[in-house]
């Protein structure tokens, strides 16, 4: 039978119970939870305390009462949405729920709907944002502070995987998808993800199968976000597998805080959670807190703690109260209204046409998003997003039966030892000096930080790539007699894993077809393939290989290096010649004829041995200038510009023996290139072919870095082929890393590095992106450097010397006049102020001692005969001019005909 008459009936008894309400001043609010949780439990009583507060004070809502409706969802789902259904179909102006964030994404679309705000301070989801949900409302701060918080955590203890343990649904899922997020950005990552059944009933046996994969992984660092009955599972599981110990490292969200704070924890439980690190949400200290905390035993009759999010229930009932109270006070009535768009349902499955729409939803909702109050929690206000102001939160390490405070979390200034309401007043400062912690304890009752990373006892071993060379075998080779791998490489590697606090069982793989040595970088990628985990042997640490591995320290410096031959030149008659090129030989000639000419100039009228006949002065010039190449002169000067001259000339006649005799007997005895490549800048300016030893990174260097074309690029294999290519001139250079010629020189005499290494790198052990065997094994090599192994092992394999000491290799055996211009400019420009002196001394003494010349030289007289008679007197002996001069005083001579009268 049809039972669609009722419906009209159902709506006309629904209007008639709304006007009661109206009537009878009461403000109905609605509450969905499950109230067998322990954050059930306590929030109702924490919720019944905040009603009868509210009601006692008779100004909060004007004589009207608030009345709290209680629907116990008891974990399922189907009856949270027929609680809201519920309340949305009897005036209720806000609901207090749902508890778990998967129930808030279903519900939030009838709060939205109808108008009605919902409040949760339980379903924190970050994922729960005002733009979807505008009427959903979270009145404590969302998991996404929290995560952070844990995140901050492990990068202050420099943890770099971690594994996550959480529950399979909406709010844990999304917080661990967050974790790994913020971890990535800080270049550590979530290794794995164990996921358990939701509540309410988790399956022992697989938490134990999840455990157990666990146990045999490397990762020591485990965070599990879950709820509070199996969180207390995973712990109880883990320690009777022994994981609750040294060298564990366990973060558990604050259901566990949460948990402890509310009931009394059992001696078995406590054991397993000993050393645990949890997270609280920050309250701070006040008067109503404590005084509520006192009435706290009464409330509960001493059947539960308090625990944070009993105090959040308390606050989000005041929310509300003062939320209805401002919109009183603007003038507004609560109503509701048919929702017509229902209608077309007709009300033939349904009574859906019983729902309401909130009439004053909108403005009550803005009045909760305005909140600035104080309540239990501290301050209540919301961010623009509707997020709570100012999110902290105490970071507990578990002892015993309860918790030892090690410091606070707070979005302002990240992790600190004090508490964060006193750093409000500071400039936020998050940087990692400021990032502190007091000690922990932590599992297995120790306070020495665990590694957070083991090599696990699982039987399997590590597979380490290693490079089947054909030449170089020193550095690494496989022994045809023993079968076993050796070398430098394998030595250094060997050397260092005896050095770690853990064994590392490990077989090493040979790569490549053994006709030709293989690629390194094909070697490297492997290992991101997951075909190797390792590898080991003669790798550059280059930029493309460090994008997708780690590499260790470097335990032997490389970089690429030009190698040429050389060859010994042999004396021959003329080799004093040398030295100078022609063009050095011929200025140096022609100074030593001018400095001559400049002090015959200079000396000729005041020295004897400077006069005399032609004949004589030109053996003179010629004798006093070439014996000044060995200080040998006979002749004394006797004017102070000669002097002067002389005294440069000796200078640069020093520099120019010392060069001499230093550059002959440099030709005499040292090796000479034969290739007119001296380093990496004339090899690339040249057309000759270079040589590059197959499988190193020099070709695709020279190629991409260098840009030479791949024309001029010859491969060779081996030492031999190396010696073979520069003795024919096949190639004019060799370009390959130092280790390797080092190796090759010591062999081959012949050949020598020219210029400087060119690429500064060295070489390292690969591993996989972020593996913390890379890191313990940089460790190792430090100390294998430190106490003096690395060099006994270089000592032991490339040491090897066969050429003795080696001569020093001469790249230029001649001086060019480049190098001495400088000097000889000086010195001609010295000798021409000399001159230049000399010749204005004489002209002011030629016009005192002849001045009717000068006069005569203004009436017409010949310029030519005014300069000969200047000539003829500088050619005088400074005496007879000087006597001259005293006669013609006297008036018995004259000075300047050239003859006395």
């Amino acid at each position: 039978m049809s039972l669609t008459w009722l419906y009209p009936v159902s709506i006309l008894f629904l209007a008639g119970f709304s006007e009661e309400i109206q009537q009878s001043g009461v403000i109905n609010i609605g509450s969905i939870l499950s109230f067998g949780t322990i954050n059930g439990r306590v929030a109702k009583i924490a919720m019944t305390a905040a009603v009868e507060d509210v009601n006692s004070d008779s100004s909060v809502l004007g004589g009207r009462k608030l009345v709290l409706s209680m629907h116990d969802s008891n974990y399922s789902g189907f009856l949270d949405i027929m609680g809201a259904l519920q309340y949305m179909e009897t005036d209720t102006v806000a609901i207090i729920g749902p508890q778990t964030s998967v129930m808030a994404h279903v519900i939030a679309h009838f709060a939205n709907e109808l108008h009605v705000p919902l409040l949760s301070f339980t379903a924190l989801d970050p994922s729960i944002t005002p733009f979807q949900y505008p009427y959903f409302i979270q009145t404590a701060p969302t998991d996404l502070y929290q995560i952070a918080a844990i995140a901050d955590m492990i990068s202050y203890f420099g943890y770099r995987e971690v594994i996550a343990i959480f529950t399979d649904d909406d709010k844990n899922r999304n917080g661990i998808t967050i974790l790994g997020d913020i971890l990535a950005e800080r270049r550590a990552k979530i290794s794995y993800k164990a996921t358990i059944p939701p509540e309410p009933a988790p399956i022992r046996d697989h938490v134990m199968e999840e455990l157990l994969n666990i146990r045999m992984m490397e990762p020591r660092v485990i965070v599990v976000n879950t709820y509070t009955k199996t969180g207390f599972m995973v712990f109880d599981i883990a320690q009777n597998l022994g994981m609750v110990d040294k060298g564990y490292v366990w973060i558990a969200t604050n259901w566990l805080s949460a948990a402890m704070d509310a009931t009394q924890i059992l001696p078995d439980t406590a054991n397993s959670i000993q050393g645990v690190l949890t997270l609280r949400l920050h309250i701070p200290d006040s008067k109503r807190k404590r005084a509520f905390a006192s009435r706290w035993n009464k409330l509960s009759n001493g059947s539960i703690g308090l625990n944070t999010y009993g105090l959040y229930a308390y606050d989000t009932v005041w929310i509300i109260a003062n939320a209805v109270k401002l919109f009183l006070a603007h003038g507004s009535t609560i109503s509701f209204s048919n929702y017509s768009s229902l209608n077309v349902l007709g009300g033939r499955v349904l009574n859906l046409s019983a729902l309401s729409i909130f009439d004053g939803g909108q403005m009550l909702l803005s009045n909760i998003v305005q909140t600035n109050m104080r309540g239990l929690t501290g301050p209540i206000e919301f961010n623009p997003d509707r997020s709570m102001k100012r999110p902290a939160y105490d970071i507990l390490n578990v002892i015993g039966n309860g918790f030892r405070q090690i410091g606070y979390w707070s979005n302002y200034s990240g992790l600190s030892v004090d508490p964060p309401e006193t750093l409000y007043s500071r400039q936020a400062n998050r940087s990692s000096s400021n990032q502190k912690l007091y000690g922990v304890l932590w599992p297995g009752k120790t306070e020495v930080k665990p590694r957070g990373w083991v090599f696990p006892n699982n039987g399997k071993r590590l597979r380490i790539g290693v490079p089947n060379r054909v030449s170089y075998k020193d550095f690494v080779s496989l022994d045809n007699h023993t079968g076993l791998i050796h070398g430098y490489c394998i030595d250094v590697f060997l050397a260092a894993i005896k050095l770690l606090p853990y064994a590392v069982p490990h077989e090493f793989i040979l790569f490549g077809d053994g006709l030709k040595n293989p690629s390194y970088t094909e070697l490297v990628r492997m290992i991101t393939s997951n075909v190797f985990d390792a590898a080991v042997g003669d790798i550059a640490i280059v930029a493309n290989r460090t994008k997708i591995v780690d590499f260790t320290q470097p335990y032997i410096e490389s970089g690429l290096v030009v190698v040429v031959p050389v060859r010994k030149l042999h004396s021959s008659a003329w080799a004093f010649l040398r030295p100078f090129t022609p063009s050095m030989w011929g200025v140096t000639a022609a100074f030593f004829l001018l400095v001559g000419v400049v002090v015959w100039i200079l000396e000729h009228r005041v020295n004897n041995e400077f006069r005399g006949p032609l004949k004589k002065q030109l053996v003179t010039l010629l004798w006093f200038s070439f014996s000044t190449m060995f200080f040998a002169q006979r002749e004394n000067t006797m004017s102070t510009l000669g002097r002067i001259v002389l005294i440069i000339w000796l200078f640069v006649v020093l520099i120019i023996n010392s060069s001499y005799t230093a550059s002959l007997t440099s030709i005499l005895t040292v090796q000479q290139l034969s290739s007119s490549i001296n380093g990496i800048e004339s090899l690339i300016t040249s057309n000759d072919p270079i040589g590059f030893q197959v499988g190193s990174f020099a070709e695709n260097y020279l190629r991409e870095e260098l840009d030479i074309a791949k024309s001029r690029l010859v491969p060779l294999g081996s030492p031999e082929a190396y010696a073979d290519a520069l003795e024919r001139r096949i190639v004019a250079a060799v370009v390959d890393e130092q280790p390797y010629i080092d190796l090759f020189l010591s062999k081959y005499c012949k050949f020598r590095v020219v210029g400087q290494p060119f690429t500064r790198s060295g070489w390292g052990f690969a591993f996989p992106r972020d593996s913390p065997l890379a890191i313990d094994m940089s460790t190792a090599i430090l100390s294998l450097s430190e106490n003096g192994e690395l060099q006994k092992i270089d000592d032991k394999w490339l040491n090897k010397s066969m050429c003795g000491p080696q001569p020093q290799i001469s790249q230029s055996d001649q001086l060019n006049l480049e190098s001495f211009w400088g000097l000889f400019l000086v010195c001609g420009v010295a000798f021409l102020i000399a001159l230049l002196v000399y010749f204005w001394l004489m002209f002011c003494k030629f016009k005192q001692h002849c001045p009717e010349t000068s006069e005569s030289s203004r009436f017409g007289s010949s310029y030519s005969a005014h300069f000969q008679r200047f000539l003829s007197f500088v050619d005088q002996k400074e005496e007879v001019t000087s006597n001259r001069l005293k006669r013609k005083r006297t008036g018995n001579s004259t000075v300047c005909q050239g003859k006395e009268t």
